[in-house]
């Protein structure tokens, strides 16, 4: 029988660490919990972290926020903040799961999970998020880029905890967007997404651009050589042309029971002429 405990602050959460250091921490649960009832995983203890007010909310210091690890995918959702300065990552959310998924699952949940294919990770990506990172004795931040090493790795050591998500604000993008492609409209897990921030010239060339893609490698990808590429080329599917090879040679997508490698990579790559219709200058 596994034991549950449910910590009301951190320094009971530490405590716990100390003397349970093989305890499996969650908050939703909506990926751990499914993975226990599967047989995927038997941890001895669990520990709750979804009491912990410390953890929870957004705020903001300036030209940064602060997203708490425990803020659940609906919190982010209706907030202000992120609705009307963050769409890139309010697009990602409004497409993660179903909403009850929404409701329980936090985002510091679908991070450290890790997945190529999880909704909210391309987004963070392209706004350059830190992570912080805390123990009993210490805090770090570092960026998603090194916090995630690969599919369901993260850089957390024993008795550390990821406290939060630090990102500055994107609004000198004038344009943000994520799609992603899945086998259905709704509920399901991504088989290629794209994050991206981009502002144009008026006479419809890039001027600026970052670029992220999921489920077309071990981590997300993002390749700066093509948005330097990308600077300065107008934005049409005839200036769109290379860059789309050059993606499309870039990724390293896999074969599974979602799509075959050769789709995903075609796919990756022809995202790009999404971006066509957030300009009128055709």
């Amino acid at each position: 029988m596994t034991d549950v405990f449910l910590p009301h602050d951190l320094d009971e959460l530490w405590s716990l660490l100390n003397t349970k250091p093989e305890a499996v921490l969650y908050a939703g649960g909506t990926d751990l919990l499914v993975k226990r009832r599967s047989g995927l995983i038997d941890p001895p203890s669990l520990v709750c972290l979804e009491r912990i007010q410390e953890l929870k909310g957004i705020r903001q210091y300036g030209d940064w926020i602060f997203v708490g690890a425990l803020t659940t995918h609906s919190q982010l959702l209706c907030h202000p903040i992120i609705k009307n300065d963050y769409q890139v990552l309010n697009q990602a959310i409004a497409v993660l799961g179903s909403p009850p998924v929404r409701n329980m699952g936090t985002i510091g949940g679908n991070i450290v999970t890790a997945s190529p294919a999880g909704d909210t990770l391309a987004p963070w990506y392209v706004l350059d998020a830190e992570i912080e990172i805390r123990s009993q004795s210490t805090s770090r931040r570092v960026p998603i880029s090194s916090f995630i090493v690969g599919p369901g790795q993260v850089d957390l050591r024993p008795g550390e905890i990821l406290a939060g998500v630090w990102t500055k604000s994107p609004q000198v993008f004038h344009i943000q967007h994520y799609e992603k492609i899945g086998r259905r409209n709704a509920l399901a897990c991504s088989v290629v997404s794209m994050a991206a921030l981009m502002n144009i010239s008026e006479d419809n060339y890039i001027s600026e651009i970052r670029l992220a893609w999921g489920s077309v490698g071990p981590t997300v990808m993002r390749f700066r050589e093509i948005e330097n590429f990308l600077v300065g080329r107008p934005l049409t599917p005839k200036g769109l042309e290379d860059a789309i090879r050059k993606v499309q040679q870039s990724v390293i997508p896999i074969d599974d029971i979602r799509a075959s490698a050769n789709y995903r990579r075609e796919v990756a790559g022809r995202l790009l002429l999404r971006l066509i219709g957030y300009t009128p200058y055709r």
